[in-house]
């Protein structure tokens, strides 16, 4: 797995993950996050276009980050969910809990002025 993180501007931040995103990989994916909300990154794109699974242990660390944007008075948007990711997030129902786009370009869009 490949975790890369992006500060687009002073309120909005961006990881990009690849591969599988599952226990061995949480601390890594974690420090990123932890990392743009100490530079005061409220609203975070994740990027799971090129991520191929994720279990459960990666789905509550999405959950919290989630909860810590929304602290801030921020939010996690989702965006590139493939159909094999797009399914245990429609299974475990919690794509309902996030906005969720098709592509980056989208997600971004959505955030302008904020």
């Amino acid at each position: 797995m490949i975790c890369t993180m992006y500060q687009l501007d002073s309120a909005v931040g961006m990881l990009e993950i690849s591969g599988r995103f599952d226990v061995l990989h949480l601390r890594q994916v974690q420090q990123k996050f932890d990392a743009l909300l100490t530079v005061g990154v409220r609203y975070i794109i994740l990027d799971l276009a090129a991520v191929t699974f994720v279990d459960s242990s990666a789905l509550t660390l999405i959950v919290r980050a989630m909860q810590r944007c929304r602290e801030r008075n921020g939010e996690l948007l989702l965006c590139g969910l493939c159909p094999p990711v797009r399914i245990i997030f429609e299974l475990t129902r919690i794509e309902k809990a996030f906005r969720v786009f098709d592509s980056e370009v989208a997600a971004q869009a959505a955030l302008i002025g904020c």
